[in-house]
């Protein structure tokens, strides 16, 4: 075995064990413990106390597969805007798809509450997928005019005003009850989410991590320069549009069930990418929903246990580790 194929091993290895312990952490911690002996004979099947049973399956297990798989996508969505953009600044928060994706569900989420009704799952997945891709469209139709990496962050983040001001516009004129629960997912949580919501998440992001890896040989090819990936036989066109839908649909996914999460999509990727010392797609896309898992995992762990019983938003925790990487990675691309 390769040094390098020793170093992807120990790697996974490393990732597989922070989640394993990561997972239970998050099944045990909170303003109540549970032991691990609880947990075993509650997850075993065998009878526990209702109020055990209560917290982990109605609460924490949802919270914990919730934070593992939204995780996940985000950074996997991350690693794919990277790709098309061929650089490792682009992300679907800084480039203001996440917000596009925000201000779409807050439209719906208005008109249906509003109305009386409620807003199931593959609803708000739709309204995140089409605000996400609205955005996606004038990012593309930006960098077409202005190929300079730095002006496409600026009109990403001009992007993310827009659509912030567009849904306190929109919030204006709601009803206080629906401002409350419109407030609370803007946030970015992890909570709440049942285990219905869960199976959706797990439906949306497998079918989107397998097509992904599909393309793992077209993205190495496009990695190489767009030139090598058309004479590899690679249709560029077809190749950038999958890309996109790809990305979309896992940041939409995030977004419609834990709010606008920052910072993972771009910090991630680059930390795998580090760790892992390659870039290839078929080693990097598992690395990266691992990843993403751990990070999110550790960054709720911290979010609601930090300042308890207050629980602070996933968004604020993913900030405060992952802006620092982003600045770490362009300090150092300038540097070279």
């Amino acid at each position: 075995m390769s040094t390098q194929s020793k170093r992807i091993v120990r790697a996974y290895l490393l990732l597989f064990v922070l989640l394993a312990a990561l997972s239970f952490l998050s099944l045990a911690v909170g303003s109540v413990r549970v032991s691990a002996a609880d947990i075993l004979v509650a997850l075993g099947g065998k009878d526990g106390t209702d109020m055990t049973r209560h917290i982990l399956f109605d609460i924490r297990l949802p919270r914990m597969l919730a934070a593992l798989i939204l995780g996940g996508a985000l950074s996997v969505s991350g690693f794919l805007l990277q790709t098309f953009f061929s650089n490792p600044i682009a992300g679907p928060f800084v480039l203001g798809i996440s917000s596009g994706a925000k201000l779409a569900v807050s439209i719906f989420m208005i008109l249906f509450l509003g109305q009386g009704l409620i807003m199931n799952s593959w609803v708000m997945i739709g309204a995140a997928f089409l605000g996400a891709m609205a955005s996606m469209g004038f990012v593309l139709a930006v960098s077409k005019k202005l190929p300079q990496m730095s002006m496409l962050v600026v009109s990403g983040i001009m992007i993310g005003y827009i659509c912030s001001a567009a849904t306190d516009f929109i919030v204006t004129f709601a009803d206080d009850s629906n401002i409350v629960n419109l407030h609370n997912w803007s946030m970015g949580s992890f909570s709440g989410i049942s285990i219905d919501g869960v199976k959706i998440c797990l439906l949306v992001t497998a079918t989107a991590l397998v097509c992904s890896m599909l393309l793992s040989k077209a993205m190495g090819a496009y990695q190489l320069g767009e030139v090598y990936a058309r004479n590899m036989g690679v249709n560029i066109k077809r190749f950038r549009i999958e890309l996109i839908l790809l990305s979309s649909i896992l940041s939409a996914t995030v977004t419609a069930f834990a709010g606008p999460v920052s910072f993972v999509g771009i910090a991630v990727p680059h930390m795998i990418k580090q760790l892992f010392k390659t870039a290839k797609p078929i080693v990097v896309i598992p690395g990266c929903f691992l990843g993403g898992a751990v990070f999110c995992l550790f960054s709720d762990l911290l979010a609601r246990t930090l300042f308890s019983p207050t629980e602070l938003s996933i968004s604020s925790v993913t900030a405060v580790f992952g802006a620092p990487v982003v600045i770490a990675m362009m300090i150092k691309r300038v540097k070279r």
